[in-house]
């Protein structure tokens, strides 16, 4: 270890903090999250320098734009992938990134994507969300929940008063009309 202590800071006073401009709740911010958003861009401008960069705007983005969080309308965290994953969808159709060689077509992404496990697939912005309309509204609910608002399947069990089980059988087969909605079947 390095002597360092950790104090972990409950979600709500972490916002609080970090909406009050507080240096040291931004970098405990940082620490907490930059890894698994780093992820989440990564996987759509597939270039370690760009997602740096990403990574860096959007962490950049949260602090000015802190006050705008509203815990009742979804986590922290899936406010935090939204701006990421907006942000690095934007990189990837601006003319420099273009240029550059490194945009892959929406149908590999969509390929790359389909081929991690389900738990974490992630929602790219493609048009995934009017695709929604088109599964059982159950099915629809829960893939939302999930992918959009950062709900566990625990917490839909829960919210919902349904069995775990019938949680995922509705999510997979949401997302098994979704690949097939998008052509993703191989």
């Amino acid at each position: 270890m390095s002597g360092r202590t950790v104090y972990i800071i409950p979600e709500e006073e972490l916002v609080r903090r970090v909406q009050e401009k507080d240096k040291l709740a931004f970098e405990y911010l940082y620490d907490r999250y930059s890894k698994a958003i780093y992820g989440v861009v990564f996987r759509i401008v597939r270039s370690e320098e760009v997602a740096s960069e990403v990574l860096n705007d959007a962490f950049l983005r949260y602090w000015e734009r802190s006050e705008k969080y509203d815990s009742s309308k979804g986590k922290l965290y899936t406010w935090m992938v939204n701006i990421a994953r907006n942000l690095a969808i934007d990189k990837t159709r601006s003319k420099e990134f273009s240029q550059s060689g490194k945009t892959d077509s929406v149908e590999s992404f969509v390929y790359a994507e389909a081929a991690l496990p389900m738990e974490e697939m992630k929602v790219d912005g493609i048009g995934v969300r009017e695709l929604l309309s088109k599964l059982k509204p159950d099915q629809a609910e829960i893939v939302d929940l999930m992918y959009f608002q950062g709900y566990t399947q625990s917490e839909i069990e829960e919210k919902f008063n349904i069995p775990l089980g019938t949680v995922k059988t509705r999510l997979r087969a949401g997302m098994i009309l979704l690949r097939k909605l998008l052509n993703v079947d191989k």
